[in-house]
C-alpha cells in the first residue's frame, strides 16, 4: 500500500495509464502497447476503425474541476531544462485519469495541441458561465467507447458520420439540477433517444425533461 509521500509523478503516471487501458479494455475498445521507449504517446487505443496514439495523464480534482498539466520537461546540453507541449504531429489524443471520480476522458489533439493545461468542469461555474467552458461529461472515455460500438458498420451504410448522438449508460432517471447542468448534452441526447430524467432542486422534483413526442402540443416551437 502506497502512503501520500510515496505518490510521486511516476507512481501517478503508472496509475492513469494503468487505469486507462483498463476502462477502454472493459468498453471493448483495443489496447496496444508501443514497444520502443521515448515515444510521446503511452498507449495506442482503436477508436471508431482509427489507432489512436494517446498519451496518459494523471488529473488533479478539486471537487468542481480536474486540472490537468500538458506539459513535459527535457534536459538539453545547450539550452538546459525545455518545457514542451504536445501538437498533432506527436500524438492524437489526451486521455486522463481521474482517481477522486475514478473516471476516465479523452482529450482531442484539436482541443489540447499546443496548450500547456487544460481544465474540465465537473459542476457548473458558480458565476453560472457556459461560453469556453468544457465539461468532463462531455469527454467521458466511457461515452467515446460506447459510440464506437454503437456506430461500427453504420457509418459504412448510411454514409453518415461514426460521431453520433449516442448517450452514456450511467444517466440517471431522477439527477440533481447540478448534475444534470454539468451532463446537460448528455440528457439531451438522452431524451432524443426517448428517456426521461427528472430533475430535482434540494430533492424536491422541479423539471422533467423527456422526447418532444411527450410535450404538450401547444408547447412545441412555432416552427416546427
Amino acid at each position: 500500500m502506497f502512503v501520500a509521500g510515496e505518490r510521486n509523478t511516476n507512481h501517478k503516471g503508472n496509475v492513469a495509464e494503468l487505469a486507462i487501458a483498463l476502462e477502454a479494455a472493459r468498453h471493448g475498445l483495443s489496447v496496444f502497447v508501443p514497444m520502443t521507449e521515448h515515444e510521446r504517446y503511452d498507449l495506442i487505443l482503436g477508436v471508431r476503425g482509427r489507432l489512436l496514439r494517446v498519451q496518459c495523464k494523471w488529473g488533479n480534482c478539486d471537487g468542481e474541476t480536474i486540472k490537468v498539466n500538458l506539459t513535459s520537461t527535457y534536459h538539453s546540453p545547450t539550452r538546459g531544462y525545455v518545457r514542451q507541449t504536445y501538437g498533432a504531429d506527436e500524438i492524437d489524443a489526451v486521455a486522463v485519469y481521474c482517481e477522486r471520480l475514478e473516471r476516465c476522458f479523452l482529450l482531442p489533439i484539436e482541443v489540447i495541441a499546443g496548450r500547456p493545461a487544460f481544465t474540465l468542469r465537473v459542476s457548473p461555474a458558480r458565476n453560472n458561465q457556459t461560453a469556453a467552458v468544457n465539461f468532463a461529461s462531455a469527454y467521458e472515455l466511457g461515452a467515446v467507447a460506447q459510440l464506437a460500438e454503437r456506430c461500427r458498420g453504420t457509418a459504412e451504410a448510411t454514409g453518415s458520420n461514426p460521431v453520433s448522438s449516442t448517450p452514456p449508460t450511467d444517466l440517471k432517471e431522477r439527477v440533481g439540477m447540478d448534475e444534470f447542468y454539468a451532463r446537460l448534452a448528455h440528457y439531451v441526447r438522452h431524451a432524443e433517444t426517448g428517456g426521461n430524467v427528472v430533475v430535482t432542486r434540494w430533492g424536491k422534483p422541479v423539471a422533467t425533461l423527456g422526447p418532444v413526442e411527450s410535450v404538450q402540443p401547444g408547447l412545441v416551437a412555432a416552427d416546427e
